[in-house]
């Protein structure tokens, strides 16, 4: 039987029985690319929205985003280890329950803590912290904005995205 990729990563296996004895472990460069790969893609589009609610479209918009994306690279690692420590809680609390919905449960508990961290690290880079009530506005204009961005994205990757990836990253 050829060799398929997605069996490869699912099950580890050549065949589809035979378990993993003597194929190579994925390098650790492919790993920490994929990992960097979706922090631009989802980072930037979420700092994008909400860096474009707090400035709006001006001369500086491209500087002050991406400032915003560094800021959020400092703050994605938190998230990833956060859905390894939410996604060990909902498998805890509802061990019952199908992997579809339990991924739905992350999926939307985590866009929520995500927003909230990328909507304060846009607000602090773009609008500071000199006037509260402008920072506080612009967070939570930040979050309410890409928030259904955000839950839609957090929803198609943990049904769709994460459990490959989970499977790609132990291999």
């Amino acid at each position: 039987m050829p060799v398929n990729t997605e069996t490869l990563l699912i099950d580890g296996s050549k065949s589809g029985s035979a378990k993993n004895d003597g194929t190579k472990k994925t390098p650790l460069l492919y790993k920490v690319l994929l990992i960097l790969a979706l922090m631009t893609v989802i980072g930037g589009l979420l700092t994008g929205v909400m860096t474009y609610m707090n400035v709006g479209y001006s001369d500086t918009f491209f500087i002050d985003w991406s400032r915003a994306l560094l800021a959020a690279y400092a703050i994605m690692p938190i998230g990833f280890l956060l859905m390894g420590l939410v996604t060990k809680f909902i498998n805890h609390k509802l061990p019952n329950t199908k992997a579809y919905k339990r991924n739905l449960i992350t999926g939307v508990v985590m866009a929520c803590i995500m927003e909230s961290m990328l909507a304060f690290s846009t607000a602090s880079k773009t609008i500071g912290f000199a006037n509260q009530t402008a920072f506080l506005n612009g967070w939570l204009e930040g979050f309410l904005v890409a928030l259904p961005v955000g839950l839609t994205l957090m929803v198609i990757v943990s049904m769709t995205i994460k459990p490959k990836i989970e499977a790609f990253l132990k291999s």
